[in-house]
């Protein structure tokens, strides 16, 4: 029978000394990789101590042979050992061919069939129309469900408290809200941070002093995050990440991939949307998640006009980078870099009355 866990019930229930044996069939769905993978080490823990030593991992998508998932159920082990398999569907889309096999997979653990194999199915967020599918149906019915919540800024001081909270530890909110700055959002960081804590420092209260010389200033700048803040429409962030990218001797051709190749598939994909093809064509670019979610703000915010010239102004840039010098663009790369994402930040081509926060020259 189906029933709903969140990760921290999940790990309370299964982070004893003797838990329980897990369902035959749980679904982990979300788009958090940490907590993604403490909720599937907490279930392979608990099924190891029934007997459940024996581990296969499939990753399989609409392309796959998905002949070896029932392989992998059906196989018999050379030493008898009971059998875990963690199938990861990546892209939320299996076909059809793989829709069937988790149709068949759902009926298996339904009729309790599965014998001696526990199955964890990994799937990102689904949309509405995903959890409507018929695999999708009877997948989400037939097995324990672990729904994995998006932690985003405004709900991670509350994470960072429990994850300290768990060690024996506390401190005032306004230092949890510096916590949450100091590591850009970023839950991984996060975590780290908060076991360097647990390790330097005693169980109770911490000050703001020992907070702040234990956590270092992991708000790296990097492309990613660069590209991520272009397309929340962030400008002001994208900005002091360009500069902070220049600062610490980022190669220009790869700050150049992160953004001018964003642009190009952004351009695509506004073909395919005024098209009415925009949900196919996120599918092939293998575009899901938190990122399909800023492309779509992206898309809706710059209008379709504007990405012709921001393509040409991306092999404008590339030109500049390679010595060459394009009608009309400054001479310095970075500043072309940094217009370049404002047309994708604030939704067109920069005001020339508004000046570009020109990235700091380094020596």
């Amino acid at each position: 029978m189906s029933q709903r866990l969140d990760p921290e019930r999940l790990i309370r229930q299964f982070g004893i000394e003797s838990p329980p044996c897990p369902d035959p069939l749980t679904i982990l769905t979300g788009d958090e990789t940490l907590l993604i993978n403490e909720s599937v080490d907490a279930l392979r823990a608990a099924a190891a101590k029934h007997g459940y030593t024996e581990r296969v991992s499939l990753t399989l998508d609409a392309r796959s042979d998905w002949s070896s998932l029932p392989a992998a159920l059906q196989s018999v082990s050379l030493f008898g050992d009971r059998r875990i398999v963690s199938l990861s569907l990546p892209s939320g889309r299996p076909g059809r061919t793989g829709g069937d096999a988790l149709q068949a997979l759902a009926a298996a653990a339904n009729a309790g069939q599965l014998g001696d194999v526990l199955v964890v199915v990994i799937l990102p967020r689904l949309d509405r129309a995903t959890q409507s599918s018929k695999w999708a149906k009877a997948l989400l019915s037939a097995g324990t469900v672990v729904e994995i919540p998006q932690i985003d800024r405004a709900r991670l001081p509350q994470w960072i408290d429990q994850r300290l909270a768990r060690q024996g530890q506390h401190t005032r909110h306004e230092i949890l809200e510096w916590m949450a700055d100091k590591v850009e959002g970023n839950l991984l960081a996060a975590f780290q941070e908060v076991q360097k804590l647990g390790l330097l420092y005693p169980e109770g209260e911490l000050s703001a002093e020992d907070v702040e010389h234990a956590v270092l200033d992991v708000a790296r700048y990097n492309v990613f995050g660069l590209r991520d803040a272009m397309l929340a429409g962030q400008a002001d962030r994208m900005l002091a990440m360009l500069k902070g990218l220049e600062a610490e001797g980022e190669a220009l051709p790869l700050v150049l991939w992160a953004i001018g190749d964003e642009v190009r598939t952004l351009a695509r994909l506004a073909a395919a949307q005024a098209a009415g093809q925009l949900a196919p064509e996120l599918r092939r670019h293998r575009v899901f998640g938190q990122r399909e979610q800023l492309i779509r703000s992206a898309l809706n915010r710059v209008p379709p006009n504007v990405w012709p010239a921001a393509v040409q102004h991306a092999h404008d840039v590339d030109r500049l980078i390679k010595g060459l010098s394009p009608a009309g663009r400054l001479a310095n790369p970075w500043a072309e870099l940094a217009r370049l994402g404002l047309r994708v930040a604030v939704g067109g081509s920069p005001s020339p009355a508004r000046p570009v926060a020109r990235p700091a020259r380094t020596a």
